[in-house]
């Protein structure tokens, strides 16, 4: 009895909520959003999991329970993964999905959680998993129960009948025991799919509006849902105050796509000039996510893909980064992502010199994933920023990232909602 009464204890305590405690963290160099850049030498006072106040200089004012000495760091507004799949790693066999329970992806994120707020990722939208598990995630890190980042979930992504998304590659008895049930044709049946979505814990409704990579479906990287299809979805999510990502890679899909009003285009890969001028008219977001196409080309010609598989791939990976360039010159909004789970959780920072490699600036690639990211996700006043009044999301690295990128690629010290990531 004893043992069980301290077991409930432990897992109460674990539990908690940030604590009220008072945190002091004396930096030498702050940079609170990527427009500011550093500031200089600063202390950040936290309190119940928020910033309460900053104060410039080395020297402490505050009186505070506990000082964490980063004297000799950089600290950045905690990072933002607009695309991953936590419960996934790469490399996967796809039959695998015939054989793991639903279960086993929880297991897969706690995992992958506690690896991507390590690297220094405070916030990550899931961008498509089994009906719960990113939810149960989502719950877990919240209440503090396992390490992790705060999570936007979108559960189950629609998709068309066969298509990117659907469950393919089997025999039809197996496919009809193993579909998501998110599915839809015609704009009626989409509307009701995104109703279902959001009945069941939906943050973001995530649609797969052309083919994929990685799926066993062959029928090319274009359009997949109507245009008629794409509008019911937009407007409804919108109706119940939910913004639309796309997994989009065919220029026709991602224009399609921007048209009916979808917020973002994870991918993009093959967006042209027609279809960035759509997205720059909308106001659309796009995610490239280039680290995916690097996990897909260290995977090529090894016999770890399906041939359907490679043949997308090498077109996909043809065409890197060309994405980032053309929205650049065209004044698209470019927000970080990466599609972790394609590629080792935990590396999400590689993104940031592929991103500088395809044109942007250190301090554009730095607030795509701070200011920009959290716009995208419409939690501007909430995150991204080191500012009183927001969440201690807070991370510090060993150099200044506006001159050297690739130093966001190692987290030193790690804050989420006020608590220290061990």
């Amino acid at each position: 009895m004893l043992r069980c009464l301290l077991f409930a204890s432990a897992a109460l305590s674990l539990a908690a909520p940030a604590s009220a405690a008072t945190q002091a963290i004396i930096v030498g160099n702050l940079i609170p959003d990527a427009a500011t850049g550093p500031t200089g030498p600063a202390v950040i006072l936290v309190e119940d999991g928020r910033i309460k106040d900053i104060a410039k200089g080395i020297n402490n004012p505050f009186q505070a329970d506990s000082v964490v000495d980063l004297s000799t760091k950089t600290l950045v507004p905690g990072l933002i993964d607009l695309h991953v799949h936590l419960t996934g790693d790469p490399g996967d066999d796809f039959r695998d999905e015939a054989v793991n329970p639903d279960e086993w992806g929880v297991v897969m994120g706690v995992k992958n959680a506690a690896l991507t707020v390590k690297a220094g990722f405070t916030t990550v939208r899931e961008a498509g998993s089994a009906q719960n598990t990113a939810f149960v995630l989502r719950r877990g890190t919240a209440e503090g129960r396992i390490i992790g980042p705060r999570i936007i979930a979108a559960g189950p992504a629609l998709s068309i009948v066969g298509g990117h998304g659907d469950v393919s590659g089997f025999r039809n008895d197996v496919i009809a025991t193993l579909e998501s049930g998110y599915t839809c044709t015609g704009p009626v049946e989409c509307a009701e799919k995104v109703r279902k979505s959001s009945r069941a814990g939906a943050d973001v409704i995530k649609i797969t509006a052309t083919g994929g990579v990685l799926s066993q479906q062959g029928r090319g990287l274009e359009a997949h849902f109507t245009s008629e299809e794409m509008l019911s979805i937009t407007n409804t999510a919108h109706s119940l105050g939910l913004k639309v990502m796309a997994h989009a890679h065919g220029a026709r899909g991602i224009e399609a796509a921007s048209a009916a009003g979808i917020d973002s285009i994870e991918h993009g890969t093959f967006a042209d000039e027609a279809a960035l001028k759509v997205m720059k008219a909308k106001g659309t977001a796009l995610v490239p996510t280039l680290m995916a196409l690097e996990g897909v080309r260290a995977r090529l010609g090894k016999g770890i893909y399906t041939p359907t598989v490679e043949v997308k791939a090498k077109q996909a990976v043809e065409a890197a980064g060309r994405q980032v360039r053309r929205a650049k010159a065209m004044g698209v909004t470019v927000a970080f992502g990466t599609d972790a789970g394609v590629f080792e959780h935990g590396r999400n920072g590689s993104e940031f010199a592929l991103l500088v490699n395809a044109g942007m600036t250190p301090t554009e690639a730095l607030a795509s994933a701070t200011t920009v990211a959290a716009k995208t996700l419409g939690l501007e006043n909430e995150i991204g920023r080191i500012a009183i009044g927001y969440s201690a999301d807070l991370v510090a690295v060993n150099e200044n990232p506006l001159t050297n990128i690739s130093t966001l690629e190692k987290a030193e010290w790690v804050m989420v909602r006020g608590r220290i990531i061990p």
